[in-house]
């Protein structure tokens, strides 16, 4: 292809025309030129060169004009950063194209869409600069996008828009932080087919967990009708995660679904000025996914391609950041843009920094719950932006440290954005503008937070907590916090495995870099409460109780699933997943569901269903309740979702672990109404713990382990047994001690039987996560494992090394 020319096919294009093409041209080049033989769907096009951008500053004698204002201009005042941003922009929207240039254009875009079909086919406009996805820094989403452009005078104008928009504020702002010079840019434009996606659905797809910086996963947001309210975080997404390692191998391993409300969308406006329109979002729209499984699934394996062809071409890991498109005419997804991730891909894991909340229960001071974006704390003074326009922005006094609050943020409230010290918006998903601008930055942001800008008030001081999990809180007033730096490379080896006890799958991904050997304890009652959030049994009978206000809060919060039980049994399978996901190949035990009648009376619906008594912590819990016909049918739903996690989703390293079961002859029928829902111990190479915490379990030590795979100590209920006391009783908490002499005698009972047994044997209870000493005792003991919460990790490791190098030297 002649050099001389400005356009040329975006089929032709490739990594090493980024000074002709930029990132996002060179990108959609090499995946139409090697990934669409493997299937993945690009939208074909044409671009508009670099050439032809600084041909056409030239043609108009735009350079000097445009270095003089930028000489003037002060970056640091935003009221003169607008005015210069501005000034440039009208030079170059009001220039003209050649006749050459002009004529070349139109001819390649006749050719891409047919010259009987300019008027009924759109194309989408989108700037490509020269200088995107730098090793330090990203540039990509700097320069403008247009959607449905149908007509040739409305083509030439969109891309002078472009052209345009590599002087916004936000541009002009982002080069000068890097010190990246304005000149030693150019800007191409890709012309791309539109999908018609404003009758299907779009979003953006990660092939990296955004907020932990988990490598094994792919994210995935999406919303009905076109992308761009996604970015823009105009909307709160569906949210879907896939396990690459299993998908990979032929595995349906989608590890989580959340279902966004998804507001209103964007669709084409045909026959009206504008050529996009936002529209309410129809009601049975916002109750149902985006897209189905199938179409999940082939999503992220495109996304895994897109991931390995770059990170082969570089030679490195390349994460990438993918946008998508479903046509919702023909039910083919697309792959409209793809540019690496430049935040975690270039952060070193092995240091990590932990942010805290004073522990007290701080209840009474939560303001506000969203999405939380990063894993960060900041307290600041809240300036709300309600009813300010983007004109506006430069008017706004804003300090360096304050909170920024809006409905939403675009591209032209970077410079504010900023200055601050955290951002939260009524609106957004995890890969929207302000949560992908808050990682950039490195502040905490909280994104869909509803109701934001109409309850916290400019000069109110708040805190804001991305701390404890993916829920984002606003706390009033400035909470005290600590942070910790950790380097996990200093960790001493130890050769006592030590693993995590972990309460929530929110912050699985999160710990999934700590050097810990499995999970010890996952606890299924923090699922269900926290996510299913009704008592298992009303999910299944609520139509049978008469109750129409329990009916209607079920009925809502199932809506996008097959039924209440279908929604059960994924919820919780997700839950469960996520947290194996994070630890495969490493040992993942997972509790069976270990609620008291009080806990389970307090859900949703648990009134109907749960007896009062008088000692919960003694009465109808765990095995017990397996077995018994008033809760079959609820454990039945368990048993079925450990099944799909380990059989459908592939993350055969999941263990189960039965509590609270008295007698051997309780632990046959369990494993009797396990095998009736499709779990048998040893098929498919599935093994069954069984939670140490009755003095029984440790009397009838031997006769248990003849039907298990291995025991856990839970030295918190077998503390409270032993010494005979209740420990949710305030009256005697004094006396409680899972350091007394008589509970140590219990535990090293329990080792030295299991040991003889050929048994493995490992505790999860709190004691060793508290007390270094107790950890060292069971080390010394011979204890297989121990397994801690995630605070606990470091000082256990510590602990644990000292008494290992002690019992070597003696």
């Amino acid at each position: 292809m002649s050099n001389n020319k400005f356009t040329m096919p975006l089929m032709e294009s490739s990594i090493g025309d980024i000074d002709l093409v930029g990132g996002k041209s060179a990108s959609l080049g090499e995946m139409l030129q090697h990934l669409k033989p493997l299937g993945v769907n690009i939208p074909d096009g044409f671009i508009v060169t670099s050439k032809a951008y600084f041909q056409f500053i030239s043609d108009n004698q735009l350079d000097q004009k445009i270095r003089a204002i930028l000489a003037e201009a002060v970056i640091e005042d935003l009221q003169v950063l607008a005015s210069s941003g501005s000034s440039i922009r009208k030079l170059i929207q009001q220039g003209n194209f050649s006749a050459t240039m002009e004529e070349e254009i139109l001819a390649a875009y006749v050719a891409l869409i047919g010259p009987d079909n300019i008027q009924d086919f759109g194309v989408a406009v989108r700037s490509s600069a020269t200088a995107e996805d730098l090793p330090d820094a990203s540039f990509a989403g700097q320069q403008d996008t247009y959607l449905n452009i149908r007509g040739q005078q409305e083509l030439l104008t969109a891309i002078k828009n472009c052209f345009a928009s590599l002087f916004t504020d936000r541009a002009i702002s982002y080069r000068e932080a890097f010190n990246f010079g304005h000149f030693n840019i150019g800007l191409s434009v890709c012309v791309q087919q539109m999908v018609r996606s404003d009758c299907g659905s779009s979003g953006v797809a990660f092939s990296i967990d955004t907020e932990s910086g988990f490598k094994d996963a792919v994210l995935i947001n999406g919303s009905y009708g076109l992308g761009e309210l996604v970015v823009q975080g105009m909307v709160n997404p569906d949210e879907f995660i896939v396990y690459k390692p299993l998908l990979k191998k032929g595995y349906a391993s989608i590890v989580e679904k959340k279902l966004g409300s998804k507001q209103v969308q964007m669709t084409y406006a045909i026959g009206k000025n504008e050529t996009v329109q936002v529209i309410d979002t129809p009601e049975a729209h916002t109750k149902q996914f985006c897209l189905d499984d199938t179409q999940i699934l082939l999503l992220s394996r495109w996304v895994c391609l897109i991931e390995d062809y770059y990170t082969a071409l570089k030679g490195r890991w390349c994460p990438m950041d993918v946008e998508w498109a479903l046509d919702g005419l023909r039910g083919d997804l697309y792959i409209v843009q793809a540019r690496p991730e430049t935040i975690h891909s270039l952060k070193s894991s092995s240091c990590i920094t932990e942010y805290k909340i004073e522990r007290k229960d701080r209840a009474s001071e939560i303001l506000l719950k969203g999405i939380a974006v990063g894993d960060k704390i900041a307290s600041g003074t809240v300036h709300n932006f309600k009813g300010i326009s983007k004109q506006q922005i430069h008017t706004i006094n804003f300090n360096p440290g304050d909170i920024m609050v809006a409905e939403i943020t675009d591209p032209d409230w970077e410079p504010i954005m900023k200055k601050a010290s955290a951002i939260i918006t009524n609106k957004g998903g995890r890969t929207c503008h302000a949560a992908i601008v808050a990682r950039e930055l490195g502040v905490p942001a909280i994104v869909g937070c509803a109701g934001a800008t109409e309850i916290l008030l400019t000069a109110q001081e708040i805190t804001v907590s991305c701390a404890e999990g993916d829920t984002g809180i606003v706390y009033r007033g400035r909470i005290p916090y600590t942070r910790h730096a950790h380097d996990l490379a200093d960790l001493p080896e130890v050769n006592t495995p030590i693993l995590m006890n972990i309460g929530s799958p929110d912050i699985a991904f999160q710990y999934a870099d700590y050097p810990a050997k499995g999970v010890g304890l996952a606890r299924e009652e923090f699922i269900i409460n926290n996510y299913i959030k009704a008592h298992p049994m009303a999910l299944l009978k609520h139509q049978e109780l008469n109750d129409s206000t329990l009916s209607s809060y079920i009925d809502n919060l199932t809506a996008g699933y097959v039924d209440a039980e279908n929604y059960f049994i994924e919820k919780l399978s997700y839950g469960i997943g996520k947290i194996a996901a994070a630890y495969y190949p490493n040992k993942v035990i997972v509790r069976f569901s270990d609620f008291k009648t009080n806990e389970y009376y307090n859900m949703p619906g648990g009134k109907y269903f749960e007896p009062r008594e008088e000692n919960p912590m003694i009465g109808w819990r765990g095995a017990s309740r397996y077995y018994s016909a008033a809760y079959k049918e609820a454990f039945g739903m368990e048993c079925r979702a450990i099944k799909k996690v380990r059989e459908v989703m592939g993350l055969d390293n999941l263990v189960v672990m039965i509590p609270f079961c008295r007698t051997v002859n309780e632990l046959f029928q369990v494993y009797t109404v396990m095998e009736e829902f499709g779990l048998k111990r040893g098929q498919n190479g599935m093994e069954v713990y069984l939670m140490a915490e009755v003095p029984a379990n440790v009397i009838l030590a031997e006769e248990f382990a003849q039907h298990i795979d291995g025991f856990s100590i839970g030295s918190n209920d077998l503390t409270q047994l032993v010494l005979g006391l209740d420990r949710d009783s305030s009256l005697v908490a004094s006396l409680y001690n899972e350091r007394n002499d008589a509970v140590k005698i219990m535990i090293t009972s329990l080792i030295r039987t299991a040991k003889h047994q050929g048994v493995k044997v490992g505790i999860c209870g709190q004691g060793p996560s508290d007390y270094p000493d107790f950890a060292q005792f069971l080390v010394e003991e011979g204890i297989d494992s121990i397994s801690v919460t995630p605070d606990s990790f470091m000082k256990t490791v510590n602990a644990v090394k000292e008494i290992e190098d002690r019992l070597v030297a003696y």
